[in-house]
């Protein structure tokens, strides 16, 4: 990455305001989400999901996040990606106050890769002063001038279609996201697991976007079309104590299959890990554990730190087989809280597209 841009006032405020997070991470695994969060609400099996308010925010849960991730081409073939995610972490509990003693910190990163580059950018702010947030309806997520709007038209089962906006020193895109089947609730009906323990969040996707806009690097534009998949996630513990971090994917088969899997690492070695393979007509099937089965098979040394940017992926009972390579393995999003995000291409007994993200390495 090229330097996101001098230091600034809202800069040193967001270093500022996640400190005291950043301290607490290593001991509590990746961005002290393990850390236990006392008077905020908990995340229990069976809650219903309803739309489109759970497109807005859940401030009653510790953290929570809005995440696109776009795998696309130019008009020659060139493949290149996009990602867009707000987060929001309350630093205390309870009902949200005014103006700057709003508990809520929200931060913004923004990212584009090609086989030859990748770029990325973070903002930060604080609650209750309007620059950032979350609408449901008509919805509207952002920080600053990045946005993620939704347009006329949308339909709040299947957050379609959507305008995604985001910029940084060297960068900056403009897609478009359509849809024309529905959500799909992850883990057990939106209950999603993270151990055989309590840490679970609530997560639905919308993994079938179709996506077109324009990306510049280096003020040279570019139009791109592609696929993309929309994650929503909020909980108030996601990580147990002895969990340092999670290896998640999102896969776009040729066949229009989908599948989203990803592994907890613990630290005895007993890593825990889910997944739901998506069929083209939306219907989906929950894996457990046991059904995966995730192998590094190459590294790549960033920052003093091995990460595993290639992969072998399987699932017996799918009949699936695949090897993962990384578009560019120099994907590393060096922000407040570090961690790997980029997009890969697969093949073996499936082909096709996705994205990886690593934390905690």
């Amino acid at each position: 990455m090229k330097g996101s841009g001098p230091i600034t006032r809202r800069g040193l405020i967001g270093s500022a305001l996640l400190a005291g997070f950043t301290a607490k991470a290593v001991a509590q695994g990746f961005a002290g989400l393990g850390e236990a969060a006392e008077g905020f609400a908990p995340v229990v099996p069976g809650r219903p999901f309803t739309f489109p308010g759970d497109h807005g925010p859940h401030p009653e849960f510790r953290i929570e996040w809005w995440y696109v991730t776009a795998n696309l081409v130019d008009a020659g073939g060139a493949a290149c990606g996009a990602q867009w995610t707000l987060f929001r972490q309350a630093i205390a509990p309870g009902p949200p106050r005014e103006g700057w003693t709003n508990q809520q910190v929200w931060m913004g990163h923004a990212a584009v890769t090609r086989a030859d580059t990748h770029r990325y950018a973070q903002t930060f702010a604080r609650g209750g002063i309007g620059q950032a947030g979350v609408e449901a309806q008509p919805f509207h997520a952002w920080i600053d001038s990045w946005s993620m709007r939704g347009l006329e038209g949308l339909n709040g089962t299947n957050v379609a279609p959507l305008e995604l906006r985001a910029s940084g020193a060297d960068f900056s895109y403009a897609l478009r996201l359509d849809a024309d089947r529905p959500l799909v609730l992850q883990g057990d009906a939106g209950y999603s697991r993270k151990s055989l323990r309590e840490q679970a969040s609530y997560y639905y996707s919308q993994p079938h976007y179709a996506a077109k806009g324009s990306i510049t690097i280096d003020d040279r534009p570019v139009e791109v079309t592609g696929q993309a998949w929309l994650d929503r996630e909020w909980s108030t513990q996601p990580l147990a104590a002895d969990q340092s971090g999670w290896d998640w994917l999102s896969l776009h088969f040729k066949g229009g299959d989908k599948l989203m899997l990803y592994r907890m690492r613990q630290t005895d070695g007993r890593h825990y890990g889910s997944g739901k393979w998506i069929a083209p007509d939306g219907n989906a099937e929950l894996l457990a554990s046991t059904d995966i089965a995730m192998t590094p098979l190459a590294f790549t040394e960033i920052e003093g730190r091995k990460i595993p940017t290639a992969w072998r992926i399987e699932i017996p009972r799918r009949a699936l087989a695949i090897e993962c390579t990384p578009l560019n393995a120099k994907s590393w999003m060096g922000t407040s809280f570090p961690y790997w995000e980029g997009p890969i291409r697969f093949g073996g007994s499936h082909e096709g597209l996705g994205y990886l993200e690593m934390t905690g390495y």
